[in-house]
């Protein structure tokens, strides 16, 4: 099981997370969010263990302005959390770019939905349906993944912490990717509690 840890913004919490080796580090590009890395300066990123995949997450951006942040951040994974389309999906692939369109579920999601995308994407991401575009903290009903054809790997967003380990295990039987975590592990937004998800990720690794 592979973990992203996403929302990162601040320097120094980034080498704290950065040494525990996660498979990804996210970082959002949205001014909405209050995890917003758009002020920061982009270049200690480029020291990042080069085994850790970064991601750039971006909410209905135009194809231009995702690219200019790829090439600035040193980014070589997009998250497209918002309604884009396929053909931007393709766009961006055609680039040379790992692509993970994000969707939001709650109970009435049709899953048929992620159909168009298929060909378009390397991996879905299912997250919460909830009152921002992602860090709303609370899990969806996972139950309704059953649903999913599992065609294309995925990510698992939304609510995830120490108190659903026992909650994954059913999950191992689909065609899951890992876990992406976010606001559960805040002291603030931006900056994540490095001693609990240092223990997190451990758990997780073992």
């Amino acid at each position: 099981m592979k973990i992203k840890v996403c929302g990162m913004r601040e320097e120094e919490n980034v080498w704290a997370i950065a040494e525990m080796q996660p498979d990804y580090l996210g970082f959002i590009f949205f001014e909405g969010s209050k995890r917003n890395i758009k002020d920061t300066y982009p270049t200690f990123l480029n020291y990042i263990d080069s085994n850790i995949t970064k991601v750039g997450v971006f909410v209905n951006e135009r194809t231009e302005n995702i690219l200019d942040s790829c090439r600035l951040y040193n980014l070589t994974m997009v998250q497209l959390h918002g309604n884009e389309w396929p053909a931007q999906c393709k766009e961006l692939m055609d680039k040379g770019l790992k692509i993970m369109k994000a969707f939001s579920v709650d109970d009435n999601f049709d899953f048929e939905t992620v159909n168009e995308y298929k060909g378009n994407v390397d991996y879905f991401l299912f997250d919460t349906k909830g009152a921002n575009y992602g860090g709303n903290g609370i899990a969806f009903d996972w139950d309704l993944l059953k649903k999913y054809d599992n065609e294309v790997p995925f990510f698992l967003s939304g609510g995830v912490d120490e108190s659903v380990l026992d909650e994954l295990d059913f999950l191992k039987e689909m065609n899951i990717v890992g876990i992406d975590v976010n606001s559960k592990f805040e002291v603030e937004p931006g900056l994540k509690d490095v001693p609990r998800l240092k223990e997190f990720i451990s758990k997780i690794k073992q």
